[in-house]
């Protein structure tokens, strides 16, 4: 192993930046060349196609089967012209990262020649090779588990010769089985609830938008260095060794020119954003050795979130071109300053107003004020949750007790509890579901305890549903 790392350190001696020559001089001439935006839908769709796109992203009005045919075969049209051969639902799972399964646009014509065909049921819906996700399954394996459906609010765009449609991703009874649809669920919360109080100042705001900017921090170790390391090999991370004799200086690193190599990676990785419509703007070193940044400017949260998604595959496609390997980790090295994603968002309303810039005036001041009052007060009341939630470096081995109120606090109900019981505490305590226990003896122990046992539950449509049927049943 100790003469690996000398051969790496003597093939990193012989590194040269790799030349990167931009499409064209002018940025807006190839800015989201492979983003199908509104102004290529205009360009390849009918009238009332566009307009339903429109309408759709701005408004949430569904898009019908045949509209669905046209936007597909403008979708296709335009793709072609980027040589593209395949399509994909790109979605993002469980799994901290996206996914997709390419399909072809070939098929059988009615004469048996082959023919490329793109259609609007194939455009709303996929049936991803999920048979046995997330864990074993809930049906039998030849019955599909997830269904992907086409997210129009984030518009379509090449990879290669790939064309990716942004997705949510549902189990077949609904669950939310990726990150994207408790987003778009959250930011529908937020509008809801935040154009409801604007207009008490201001009648004509009719909705509010939550606007993003992330900020993407990581690590580029040489590929000889990196494959030196099983450990970062195997986990992103380092798990034992010296600390490095080179140790944090802010003088040395974060206020040092960018090296060569770096620039060099930097300046295509910006290059692929601009092509995919990311505005990608701010570069430089970060605090730790061999710590970068990439900082885009701020658009739709649901939009952000997809393109952060995008770099972060991007990062480690170029990275190896250019004989790196990115370290995403947050903690990749012991002793030394972490990577994350610093995330400052805003919300903004219809009319243009920036609901966290305070106002001008004492009029102007008070949405401003009623806002972040509201801010402060939501991190009061949720601390706990929210300390649990961005606490913890692995979130699935989390413990529950980190989030959950204690049992006395917890609200049930009981076999014998009859339903008005059950949709009288939905109601108190805002609340869809409830869990069914029963108290048994707890073996386990000397005293006569009881302890608590769910054997089901009880949801508000099964409540909704027993009093339209005028049912009297117990829970």
């Amino acid at each position: 192993m100790s003469k690996m790392r000398f051969f790496a350190l003597q093939e990193l001696s012989n590194r040269k930046p790799l030349e990167v020559i931009a499409p064209s001089n002018k940025l807006s001439d190839y800015y989201g060349s492979h983003v199908f935006d509104r102004k290529k839908m205009q360009e390849y769709l009918p009238k009332e196609a566009y307009k339903a796109v429109t309408d759709a992203i701005e408004k949430g009005t569904p898009i019908s089967r045949e509209i669905a045919d046209l936007i597909a075969n403008g979708m296709k049209s335009w793709a072609k012209s980027l040589n593209v051969t395949h399509y994909t639902h790109w979605f993002q799972p469980l799994t901290d990262g996206t996914a997709e399964k390419h399909d072809g646009f070939i098929e059988f014509g009615e004469d048996g020649g082959v023919i490329e065909r793109f259609s609007g049921k194939l455009l709303i819906q996929q049936e991803p090779d999920a048979s046995s996700f997330p864990n074993g399954g809930i049906r039998n394996t030849f019955e599909a588990r997830g269904y992907t459906a086409w997210d129009v609010s984030s518009p379509a765009f090449v990879v290669d010769t790939t064309l990716c449609i942004p997705t949510i991703f549902i189990s077949y009874t609904g669950e939310a089985l990726d990150y994207k649809t408790p987003l778009l669920k959250a930011l529908a919360a937020v509008d809801k609830a935040a154009t409801e109080v604007c207009q008490l100042f201001d009648k004509n705001i009719t909705r509010v938008y939550t606007n993003l900017g992330w900020e993407q921090e990581y690590f580029l170790v040489d590929s000889s260095l990196y494959n030196a390391r099983p450990d970062l090999c195997l986990t992103g991370r380092t798990l034992m060794g010296h600390s490095s004799a080179k140790d944090q200086q802010l003088e040395d690193h974060y206020f040092g020119s960018i090296p060569p190599r770096v620039t060099a990676f930097m300046k295509e990785l910006e290059i692929e954003c601009h092509k995919l419509g990311i505005p990608a703007k701010t570069r430089h070193n970060e605090v730790a050795p061999n710590q970068f940044e990439l900082a885009p400017i701020f658009e739709n949260c649901n939009l952000a979130n997809d393109h952060n998604q995008l770099v972060m595959d991007l990062m480690k496609r170029i990275a190896r071109k250019h004989h790196f390997n990115v370290l995403l980790h947050e903690k990749p090295y012991s002793g030394v300053n972490g990577s994350g994603k610093h995330n400052n968002w805003s919300l903004c309303t219809d009319t243009g107003i920036n609901l966290f810039a305070p106002g001008k005036n004492p009029k102007g001041n008070m949405l401003f004020l009623t806002f972040l009052v509201n801010a402060l007060m939501m991190v009061y009341k949720n601390q706990d949750l929210l300390r649990a939630s961005i606490g913890q470096t692995d979130a699935h081995t989390m413990p529950i007790s980190m989030i959950m109120t204690p049992v006395s606090k917890v609200i049930t109900v009981e076999p014998s509890d009859s339903l008005a019981v059950a949709a009288q505490k939905m109601i108190d305590y805002e609340v869809d579901c409830l869990p069914v226990i029963v108290r048994e003896d707890d073996e386990s122990q000397d005293s006569p305890k009881k302890r608590l046992k769910v054997v089901g539950r009880v949801s508000k449509t099964t409540v909704t549903k027993a009093f339209l049927e005028c049912s009297t049943q117990e829970v």
